[in-house]
């Protein structure tokens, strides 16, 4: 069994899992025809088909396996209704059967590292690395201490690092944790939306609402952030409001 360093060598774990072949050509149908609609009928998506979607935007990559997300499809008709007046009734909101918060969860990334050292435990050719990191790394990076009092000090302690050899730079602190597990969830939010664009149904993604009453709404903890809110449902002949605006690629793809 081998000891390697887990950023600079594969661990040597024993296990395949080859590639299946897809067809690019309806990938790129389901992206491009991807877009954000704010007008849906009335008719609703089967609970079965949001399950699956759900799932599938659970497989997004994620930091370290953390998985520091929570989604909450929003199945009763009180919650339904005053999320979406917290949505300010904008028509992305108002007329869709679904919605669902995708809230990021900093303060859950014990449970992530639970789920992966329970997982490696039960496995004879773990590498000691890979239980160092989830044992000693992921505490050192995720944890502050109470009040996030040991963000300072491990800021100045990679910073002194830094000097000599190349270093993750964080995330440190509550606003570096909270910055992690977003963008860890947008990615989620992304396979989220594709799966309903695949299954035939549409979507928008949706930052306009009062943060405050939807996580009163939802009953979530202050370290929690409501990433966005995501409607989903059949698109109206009037749902989408223009054609796709982009700049040219060259604005924003730079070959270095």
């Amino acid at each position: 069994m081998s000891d390697n360093n887990i950023f600079s060598k594969a661990p040597n774990i024993m296990h395949t899992e080859p590639a299946i072949e897809c067809n690019f050509e309806e990938f790129k149908k389901v992206v491009e025809s991807r877009r954000s609609v704010r007008h849906y009928t009335q008719e609703p998506i089967p609970d079965e088909v949001v399950q699956e979607c759900l799932r599938l935007g659970l497989l997004a990559p994620n930091s370290s396996n953390l998985q520091p997300w929570e989604f909450y499809w929003v199945r009763s008709e009180d919650k339904l209704k005053k999320l979406k007046a917290f949505c300010l009734n904008q028509p992305a909101a108002r007329t869709a059967p679904t919605l669902i918060a995708c809230v990021a969860r900093p303060d859950l990334w014990k449970r992530g590292q639970r789920i992966n050292q329970e997982y490696f435990a039960n496995r004879h050719d773990t590498p000691k690395s890979v239980h160092a990191y989830y044992n000693k790394l992921v505490p050192f990076v995720y944890g502050n201490g109470p009040l996030h009092i040991l963000a300072p000090f491990k800021t100045l302690a990679v910073v002194m690092l830094g000097l000599f050899r190349v270093i993750p730079r964080g995330p440190f602190g509550r606003s570096g944790n909270l910055l992690w597990a977003t963008k860890t969830t947008a990615l989620a939010c992304e396979n989220l939306m594709l799966a309903f664009r695949a299954a035939g149904y549409d979507s928008c993604p949706m930052e306009g609402f009062d943060e405050v009453r939807v996580k009163d709404l939802l009953d979530l903890p202050s370290e929690a952030a409501v990433t966005m809110i995501i409607s989903a449902g059949k698109r109206s002949p009037q749902g989408v409001y223009s054609e796709r605006i982009r700049g040219a690629q060259d604005m924003f793809i730079k070959k270095v």
